[in-house]
């Protein structure tokens, strides 16, 4: 689900290269870019009611995105941004809730291409669109029900990304403050090396099973609106879980919606 530097240059001068989706401001794809990438920037594409028919009709939105980037299942997708990201690990997301069979993300970003000693190119190529929409996969997304369900319940962890501020209602960003019932808290930022690589998986899995998230249990992961729940979500499928879910519309549609439970969590 990651791959460095090395790897992908491996890769990109082999017989079947991946696609690369560039997942930065638009700025910053024009300043410089990964010889061959599109540029898809879907900061701010955001759902925040996970309702049945307004969540159907986001992912057909985001399906044709990436079709129209030339996504298709039987090539690799390579995505990449400033560093490890959030930008980069929800869509790395999207592409495994669309079903696609081998998404991955250039770990570090561009800082880590270039410190590898690789260039980057401001010649810019339009995409081969696809017909590809994907094929939705319910396991890797929670709905506001499906948390409301799973609320108490010990086989499932509610793991909230956000800053404390946040998680402890002084922060707040939605009708009301406060966490999911149960939640525990570790922002994503603690996901991430100083280099902005993801920390080793040993790490990782040390700092998760410290608060009780381990393998054997199903997590739902949340934060605002979805994006660092996304980094989250990448960090736990790097562990090997099978059960993580992405709350995609997180505290903004939970906080807003008033016949949802919240806790105020004290320090």
């Amino acid at each position: 689900m990651l791959i460095t530097p090395a790897a992908l240059q491996q890769e990109l001068t082999g017989a079947s290269p991946p696609l690369l989706l560039d997942v930065r401001p638009a700025e910053q794809f024009a300043a410089g870019h990964l010889a061959g990438a599109v540029h898809l920037d879907l900061w701010g594409v955001s759902l925040i009611d996970t309702s049945e028919a307004p969540l159907r009709a986001f992912m057909w939105m985001i399906g044709h995105l990436m079709s129209l980037r030339g996504a298709t299942p039987d090539r690799s997708v390579v995505v990449y941004e400033a560093t490890s990201g959030v930008r980069a690990a929800r869509v790395f997301w999207l592409l495994e809730y669309l079903g696609h069979p081998d998404a991955r993300v250039l770990d570090g970003g561009v800082p880590a291409w270039t410190r590898a000693g690789l260039s980057l190119t401001t010649d810019a190529h339009a995409p081969v669109p696809s017909t590809w929409h994907g094929e939705p996969d319910a396991s890797r997304l929670a709905t506001w029900s499906d948390v409301r369900d799973r609320l108490g319940k010990m086989e499932t962890a509610i793991v909230d990304t956000r800053s404390e501020a946040e998680y402890y209602g002084e922060a707040v960003r939605a009708k009301r403050g406060g966490a999911i019932p149960g939640a525990v808290n570790l922002e994503w930022t603690n996901n991430l090396a100083p280099d902005g690589t993801y920390k080793p998986v040993a790490e990782l899995r040390a700092m998760y099973g410290a608060l009780g998230v381990t393998a054997d249990r199903e997590v739902v992961t949340y934060c605002q609106g979805g994006y660092r729940a996304a980094h989250t979500y990448l960090a736990l499928r790097l562990l090997g879980f099978p059960r993580v879910r992405n709350y995609t519309g997180s505290w903004k549609e939970w906080g807003d919606r008033e016949d949802l439970a919240i806790e105020r969590p004290t320090r």
